[in-house]
């Protein structure tokens, strides 16, 4: 396989995402089959709780085919695995995913290749968003939460395809410093919600069936994105995107509203953050209808900012520091929804700093600390106290091995 097609498998696979290795299993010449992933487990203090929790942990099977003509057929599986077991600790951002099975599904995708057609895709997959942002992702327990990616409350970016996109036909291809993505999210999805904080989705349903005017269908459909990488020289990478899908929403009095979903911006990132030495990266973005709140409210509009500064010492001890700032501001909610007070703030705001001490590349002690300024201020404290459950301070020590 020359090189050129190599780095285009290798950009949309797994090692897109921080810290995962592959060990080769099986190759024939034709087919080669690849295992990666990664085990993390740390000990965790937030929220006036400690507990040992686990760190994202994967398994994955990579699996390529040459074919005639330079032709490649690849595909992937991927699974969290939960190897502590499920923990009921209210978590801020998306640094565990909190399941009750051992495995469950990250990825899953299948397709074809070739060094100058470019790559095709389909399945669940990164987004083409993630190209954007994922350079300031490196934090191993408090990765940013303002980038757009982990939407609808810290998930994992399926439902619009801007993280781990469910249902994705996605475009791949790269020319001399160039390489863009481009992708559509074929799907349909029909939900329903009410104005009540708790209930349940059959029980909005029924309040949608029977004419109540606190119930709304919504209907979440097809998604479309594209991302551009610009290598400027061997330190300086510049990234920009989009990604945008539309909400239809349904009322029972008849009148249907139309609400795009609507991400944009762009990224800079300078070094390689597992050489020696400083590494920099930086990304800011527009969005509209996207996110939710810490209530699962939709945002009206926002700007997202995700920064890092690292330095990788000669002694194998790297140090980092993050910031990160999701603002709303004010009169951020669509109304109706859950009977919101207009003058609502929403600025998710925090700075991460870690020490990280590497046995070899793919063996990593570690120590994070998560300090919180965000102003999720109401004049419904009850609220407020809510918005703020999931963001508060914290200090994590732990033990990542990758496969």
């Amino acid at each position: 396989m020359n090189n050129k097609l190599a780095q285009l498998i290798l950009t949309s696979s797994i090692m897109l995402t921080p810290y995962v290795s592959a060990v080769e299993l099986y190759d024939d010449g034709t087919n080669n089959v690849t295992i990666g992933g990664f085990i993390d487990a740390r000990v965790i203090h937030t929220q006036g709780q400690t507990e040992i929790v686990n760190g994202a942990s994967r398994i994955s099977f990579d699996f390529s085919r040459k074919l005639k003509n330079q032709w490649t057929a690849l595909a992937l599986l991927e699974w969290g695995v939960n190897p502590v077991g499920s923990s009921d600790i209210l978590y801020n951002n998306r640094f565990e995913s909190i399941q009750d099975e051992f495995l469950y599904n990250r990825l899953g995708y299948v397709g074809i290749a070739h060094e100058k057609y470019g790559q095709v895709t389909i399945g669940k997959q990164w987004g083409a968003w993630y190209d954007v942002v994922y350079s300031t992702n490196y934090s191993l327990v408090w990765d940013g939460n303002a980038a757009g990616v982990y939407t609808y409350n810290k998930d994992d970016g399926a439902i619009n395809g801007t993280g781990r996109g469910d249902k994705l036909l996605q475009y791949r291809n790269s020319y001399g410093d160039f390489s863009f993505a481009a992708q559509v999210q074929f799907k349909n999805n029909d939900f329903y919600t009410c104005d009540i904080e708790a209930i349940s989705e059959s029980a909005c349903q029924t309040l949608w069936e029977n004419g109540s005017n606190i119930a709304q269908q919504v209907e979440f459909n097809s998604t479309y994105g594209a991302a551009v990488t610009y290598a400027v020289n061997d330190d300086l990478t510049l990234t920009a995107g989009f990604n945008r899908g539309e909400l239809n929403v349904n009322y029972t009095s008849g009148r249907v509203q139309s609400v795009n979903d609507f991400i944009y911006g762009a990224g800079v990132t300078w070094g390689n953050f597992d050489s020696d030495g400083v590494y920099f990266a930086a990304n800011i973005n527009k969005n509209e209808n996207h996110d939710t709140d810490n209530l699962g409210r939709l945002i009206k509009d926002a700007v997202g900012l995700e920064s890092l500064l690292s330095y990788k010492f000669d002694n194998d001890i790297r140090t980092f520091i993050a910031y990160n700032v999701f603002d709303a501001g004010t009169d951020y909610v669509i109304q109706p929804n859950f009977n919101a007070d207009p003058n609502d703030n929403f600025k998710r705001q925090f700075s991460v700093l870690g020490v990280h001490y590497l046995f070899d590349a793919d063996t990593i002690v570690y120590i994070e600390a998560r300090k919180d300024f965000s102003d999720f201020s109401s004049a419904d404290k009850e609220q407020e106290y809510q918005m703020g459950l999931s963001e508060d301070d914290g200090i994590a020590i732990g033990f990542h091995y990758n496969l």
